[in-house]
């Protein structure tokens, strides 16, 4: 018996991780998954604004810097600070939609820590 993943999906909106993703791209979810650097995630972003799509960049204090792809639009940790853990909500999988983009949601490698290590 395989144990049981919740998933579920969403809809990007806006251009903030442009050129990863794109409005409209579907992508499958899991709730709850484990947050990793380089991922994909849906946060809850502090004042409440709605559920967005951003990348996790590196762990902070008792949560996530979270950042865009595409630094001329949407709103990051460089505008509202660390993402509580708690508010990592879900993992992205894979987009399903459109059909010619279709695939695996890939990570980015982490980038290099500043003093070298």
């Amino acid at each position: 018996m395989f144990p049981r993943i919740a998933i579920g999906h969403v809809l990007v909106r806006g251009r903030s991780m442009e050129p990863t993703l794109r409005e409209g791209d579907r992508l499958v979810v899991v709730p709850g998954g484990r947050p990793r650097v380089g991922r994909i995630a849906v946060v809850r972003l502090p004042g409440g604004r709605p559920l967005s799509v951003k990348r996790l960049a590196y762990e902070a204090d008792g949560g996530w810097w979270v950042e865009r792809d595409n630094p001329q639009e949407g709103v990051d940790s460089w505008q509202v600070g660390a993402v509580a853990t708690s508010d990592v909500v879900a993992i992205a999988w894979v987009r399903y939609w459109p059909l010619r983009r279709a695939g695996r949601v890939r990570p980015r490698p982490p980038l290099p820590s500043v003093d070298g290590a």
